[in-house]
This record gives structure tokens, sequence and C-alpha cells, in this order.
């Protein structure tokens, strides 16, 4: 029980971690989704979307978080690492997950439009690639989830008013 208590603490410690960077991503008008890597219990790689700033369709939290810490590590290998991310990863990012060998996926919000490890797609746990991820989904989930789902319904109020005033 003490062991799966101290696992729970610190993957909500490194799931908050991921929320931070989302805040960050909503500062700057984007989707708040934000990601961590971890090694030997230490960050080594965050990232949060950016997709609208630098116009780059890669530029999602995973991919940048993933990019940071193989630069840390001095490999694309990262085979001991965990990978903490907001939103369940969506098909592009899963590959990335799977081609960088990470060991550990923890996610809070399921994505049933773009999700590819558990809601549409379950490439991280597919038997016929040649690297297979731990999933951990719910991590924090309902604050995850919460803010999505406020985001998005800020954007529509700010839509309506703006169509509104015309």
């Amino acid at each position: 029980m003490e062991k799966n208590n101290s696992s729970l603490l610190a993957q909500q410690k490194f799931m908050r971690m991921a929320i931070d960077e989302a805040q960050q991503a909503k500062i700057l008008n984007e989707v708040p989704i934000g990601a961590v890597v971890v090694h030997d219990g230490q960050v080594i790689g965050r990232g949060h979307n950016m997709r609208e700033k630098f116009q780059d369709v890669t530029y999602h939290a995973e991919m940048l978080a993933i990019m940071e810490a193989c630069t840390n590590l001095h490999s694309w290998r990262l085979e001991d690492c965990d990978l903490y991310v907001t939103l369940e990863p969506c098909i592009m990012c899963s590959g990335a997950i799977i081609n960088a060998r990470i060991k550990n996926v923890y996610y809070g919000a399921p994505d049933p439009k773009a999700g590819a490890v558990d809601s549409l797609y379950h490439l991280l746990t597919d038997s016929r690639l040649n690297h297979q991820v731990n999933v951990y989904s719910g991590i924090l989930g309902d604050e995850c989830s919460q803010m999505l789902k406020s985001f998005f319904r800020e954007i529509r109020r700010r839509r309506k008013e703006a169509r509104r005033k015309k």
C-alpha cells in the first residue's frame, strides 16, 4: 500500500507539472495541453502547445517535451522515461512516443476526436509495432478535462460575441 500511495503521489506531482505547462499554452491562446518527460524522477523535457504561435502542426506539447528530453539525454532513445500529458496523445504524438521508446505514458483526459491511445486507436499497445508502451489514463482527468472544456467554451463565447457585434 505504501508503494502504491507514493506512486500515485508522484503521478499527480508530474501531472500537475504538465497542467502548469498547459496553463502556459492557455496564456498564449493555444489549446491548453501540456506535457513533461521524466527520467529517474527528474523532469528532462517540458512542452505546451504552440501550433498557433509558430504555425507549425508539429508543435504539440508531447513533441516539444520529447525533443527537449532527447536533447538533454543526448539520445533519441528515451527507454527509461515516462511521459505525462494532460490530453490523450494523437496519432502523430503516439508515433513519436513509440519511436522514442518511452516506457510509460500517463494522460489526464481522453480525446474522443483524435485520441490514438485508447479512444480511436490503440497505437501505444499495438503488438504489431516494434515497441509497446505502458499506458495509465485518467491521472487528474477531471481537472485536465475541465481546463480544455472551459477554454473551448470561452472561444465559442468570444466568437458568438464577435458575430453579435457585426
